[in-house]
C-alpha cells in the first residue's frame, strides 16, 4: 500500500473518504491541523510558540509544518502507507514534501483529485444539518440524506442544528481561497503525470470504489 495526498474543494468529502480508506486498509490518516494542536498542547519553547499563532489565526510556517510531518513519517504505523489530510496546500510545500520523501527513502504515492462541481458542494454545505447529540449528519437539499422528519434526527429525535458557517458567504470565501492557494497543486501533479481524478459529486459509495480501483489497479 502507498500513501495518498487528497486534493479538494470545500464539501468534496475529503474527510469521509480519507476516513474509510483508513479504516478499510489500516494506514494512519495524518492531519496536519492535528499534529500542530498537539504540538501546542506541550509545554516547551516550540508549543508555545505554535500555541500563539495558533490562537492569533496566523499561518504556522512551512519550516514547523515540515519537521513536525517528518517526524511522524517516521513512525512505525506510516511503514505501509499513510494518508495526508490538509498537506501540501501549496507548490511550495509539495516541492518541499518531495524532498522529505527522499531523505525517508519513500515514495509518492497516490495523488487524487476529488472532483465536484460548485453546486453540489454548495448545496452539500448550505443544507448540511447535524444532531448535537449523537452527531449524526444529514442534509435538507438532498433526498436521500433529508431527515424522515423535518429537522428532527432518525436515530434519537434530536433537533437538529446547523452550523453558522454554513452559509452561501462563507462557502464562496473558502471556494475562492481552493482556488487561489490549491488549483495550482493540480497543475503541478498533472505536469508530473501523477494526478489521478475521481468524480465525488456522485455519491460517497461511488467515490469510495473509484478510489479502491485506483488501489487496486495500480
Amino acid at each position: 500500500m502507498k500513501s495518498i495526498i487528497f486534493i479538494a474543494p470545500p464539501a468534496a468529502g475529503k474527510g469521509t473518504q480519507a476516513e474509510l480508506v483508513s479504516k478499510k486498509y489500516g494506514i494512519p490518516n495524518i492531519s496536519t491541523g492535528d499534529l500542530l494542536r498537539d504540538i501546542a498542547r506541550q509545554d516547551n519553547e516550540l508549543g508555545k510558540a505554535v500555541k500563539k499563532r495558533l490562537d492569533d489565526g496566523l499561518l504556522i510556517e512551512d519550516e514547523i509544518v515540515l519537521e513536525i510531518l517528518k517526524n511522524r513519517l517516521n513512525y512505525e504505523d506510516c511503514k505501509n502507507g499513510y494518508i495526508l489530510d490538509g498537506f501540501p496546500r501549496t507548490v511550495v510545500q509539495a516541492e518541499r514534501y518531495e524532498e522529505i520523501l527522499k531523505d525517508l527513502n519513500k515514495d509518492l504515492g497516490y495523488v487524487i483529485l476529488l472532483d465536484v462541481d460548485k453546486e453540489i458542494a454548495k448545496k452539500r454545505i448550505v443544507g448540511r444539518l447535524s444532531c448535537p447529540t449523537c452527531k449524526s449528519v444529514y442534509n435538507n437539499m438532498f433526498e436521500e440524506t433529508m431527515p424522515k422528519e423535518l429537522n428532527k434526527c432518525d436515530r434519537c429525535q434530536s433537533e437538529l442544528v446547523k452550523r453558522s458557517d454554513d452559509n452561501d458567504e462563507t462557502f464562496e470565501e473558502r471556494y475562492i481561497q481552493y482556488l487561489e492557494k490549491t488549483s495550482p497543486l493540480i497543475d503541478y501533479y498533472k505536469n508530473k503525470k501523477v494526478l489521478r481524478v475521481v468524480n465525488s459529486g456522485i455519491s460517497k459509495k461511488y467515490t469510495f470504489e473509484s478510489i479502491e480501483r485506483i488501489i487496486k489497479n495500480d
